[in-house]
């Protein structure tokens, strides 16, 4: 695995905010290995889909994972009904231009920040060769619960997903910032 680097790129982006940004390496090990922690250890309480201008898909596992495998290029998480593929390492079916566009070349820890500065969602987010959303993971957040119902008062014990994630996968501690928020605000 390759270590990323630690420092965040604050980022404002149209419609999404201010982000924290923290870059994560695209080589297939470690996507394989960030796939699989967040859907076996994290699944009951993640939120994922595409976040785009005009859509926002929010689903929730059923259930845990009952297979995440490999074939190329394509890493596939199979809840038993229904499954997805996400393209994260070498393709080699569709040809070398296809297999560019469609791999994951940008993967990214991130957290939006308030006007007011202070975190308010915590994710991760994986961008294709031609810089489309492939996924967000929306990580627990300490202001809603697991079926997005407000928690008043926080519970930063929510944290723990994305603290661990960037522990393992940055190196970096708990960050106080992170629990400095009084509440749920979308952050554009």
């Amino acid at each position: 695995m390759t270590q990323a680097p630690s420092a965040p790129a604050v980022v404002t982006e149209e419609g999404t905010g201010t982000l924290h940004v923290w870059a994560l390496p695209t080589d297939a090990e470690t996507l394989l290995a960030l796939v699989t922690d967040v859907f076996t250890d994290h699944w009951r309480s993640i939120h994922f889909g595409v976040l785009v201008q005009g859509a926002a898909w929010e689903v929730a596992a059923p259930n845990a994972p009952r297979k995440i495998a490999m074939f190329d290029g394509y890493v596939t998480v199979d809840f038993g009904r229904w499954h997805f593929h996400l393209c994260i390492g070498e393709h080699t079916a569709s040809g070398p231009e296809l297999g560019r566009i469609r791999r994951c070349s940008r993967a990214e820890l991130y957290r939006g920040v308030g006007p007011d500065g202070v975190p308010t969602t915590w994710g991760l987010r994986l961008f294709n060769g031609r810089d489309e959303q492939q996924m967000t993971v929306m990580l627990p957040n300490p202001f809603l619960t697991d079926t997005q119902g407000i928690l008043d008062p926080p519970d930063f014990s929510r944290l723990a997903a994305w603290d661990a994630l960037r522990g393992k996968y940055l190196g970096l501690s708990p960050d106080p910032l992170d629990r400095t928020g009084r509440g749920f605000a979308h952050t554009a």
